[in-house]
């Protein structure tokens, strides 16, 4: 076997439940989960609908690469989305730049697998706290995970300035999520630029994880994607660029396990390569329906209205219970914790039978510093009626303390 599989920590959930293990909640209360980031809001019927209308399709073998209708549709979603005031301006091949994936998971961890070179020193750089399959695809790549903290004090964002030459020197991938899990926060234009500079002066690919970037809180105000500052400053070709976006969820599909890749041709090019033996080709039905997903957006601001409600009716009751920021997208909160994350997360499993998942099981401790510690996870994802049932929990249970 892998002798790396030995070096996989265990994943975030698994260690919740051993945490739980033992813990008796109140009989009384109905369990209310803010644990996992899985949209429970129901999917479009444009998407299930499209999807039966093409189960005969499943006699059929799909390609690698996708029907050409999806890649057109994904492409001119792309462009209205990241194309600014002149969208027309922004180009992106649908030939040659953009792949079809089951899910982002899937692909940010396919992804290591075929671009670390193991014949030179291979580091994996990535936010901390972070999505775990960013450190397993390293490990099984047969690369070192380097973990950058993301702290209050910089907004949650890693700080690049003060990455150390010899880790740019040595770095492959370059990991970055925004907006973030589980901080919600966001990386601005200036600093995809810097990225973008450094990837090209010391040849590393940044691998962008996008999915959670059709959930943001100001409808003015989309967050930035890489692909965006590229073409704005020049790279028009999205050169050591390549950015990963789901359905799960900004249309409520996780089922669907549907997103795609895109960006830099040579790269989706050796990429393609290794997919054709991975054997992951998107079945056809799963296409059409992804196809109708990406042609509508609104169902996608009417998903948004939804999480803007919840923040509100949440924030408003814990927040001066707890310091919470404020996220600017995404469906998670990230407060501070007046005793240890895990305690918290285990005294208020047992006292008020709600689930929320302690920050340092998204995070490694690095030189002594645990970015994750004393914070929780929370993930609004419930109806409404529960999420504010919640908050009175969790600010009970706060006030208990």
């Amino acid at each position: 076997m892998n002798p790396d599989l030995g070096r996989l920590l265990p994943y975030p959930f698994e260690r919740l439940n051993a945490l739980k293990q033992g813990l008796t909640p109140p009989a009384d209360r109905d369990h209310i989960a803010l644990s996992i980031g899985e949209p429970k809001h129901p999917t479009p019927s444009l998407i299930t609908e499209t999807l039966i209308a093409h189960l005969h399709q499943l006699a059929v073998y799909p390609s690698t690469r996708g029907v050409p209708a999806l890649r057109e549709r994904i492409a001119d979603w792309i462009s209205a989305r990241f194309g600014g005031a002149h969208p027309a301006a922004f180009r992106i091949d649908p030939e040659t730049q953009i792949l079809p994936v089951n899910g982002t998971r899937e692909a940010l961890f396919a992804f290591a697998q075929a671009a670390i070179d193991r014949t030179r020193p291979a580091l994996v750089l990535m936010p901390n706290p972070f999505y775990q399959i960013y450190e397993g695809a390293a490990l099984l790549a047969g690369a070192q995970p380097h973990y950058l903290d993301c702290a209050a004090a910089n907004g949650c964002i890693p700080d690049f300035a003060q990455v150390e030459e010899r880790v740019w020197r040595d770095c492959q991938v370059l990991y970055v999520c925004s907006p973030g899990n589980p901080t919600g926060a966001l990386i601005d234009q200036a600093t995809y630029a810097r990225l973008i500079e450094l990837a090209h002066r010391h040849d590393f690919i940044i691998a962008a994880d996008e999915c959670y970037s059709e959930l943001y809180l100001d409808e003015a105000a989309p967050p930035p994607g890489l692909l965006q500052v590229a073409a704005a400053i020049g790279n028009h070709e999205f050169k050591r660029c390549v950015v990963f976006h789901s359905l799960s969820k900004r249309s409520n599909a996780p089922g669907l396990r549907s997103g795609f890749v895109a960006g830099d041709a040579a790269i989706i090019d050796r990429f393609f390569a290794y997919r054709t033996y991975h054997g992951c080709a998107m079945s056809l039905p799963n296409q059409h329906a992804s196809r109708a997903a990406w042609s509508d957006e609104t169902h996608v601001r009417e998903n948004r209205q939804r999480y803007r409600e919840k923040f509100s009716a949440v924030l408003e009751i814990l927040g001066d219970s707890l310091t919470i920021p404020t996220p600017r997208a995404s469906f998670y909160l990230w407060p501070e914790t007046p005793i240890p994350d895990t305690e918290f997360a285990a005294r208020l499993y047992a006292a008020e039978h709600v689930t929320v998942l302690p920050g340092r099981f998204l995070s490694r401790a690095v030189a002594g510093r645990d970015p994750g510690a004393n914070r929780i996870r929370i993930a609004l994802v419930a109806p409404l009626d529960e999420c504010i049932d919640a908050a009175h929990r969790i600010r009970r249970f706060v006030a208990s303390l």
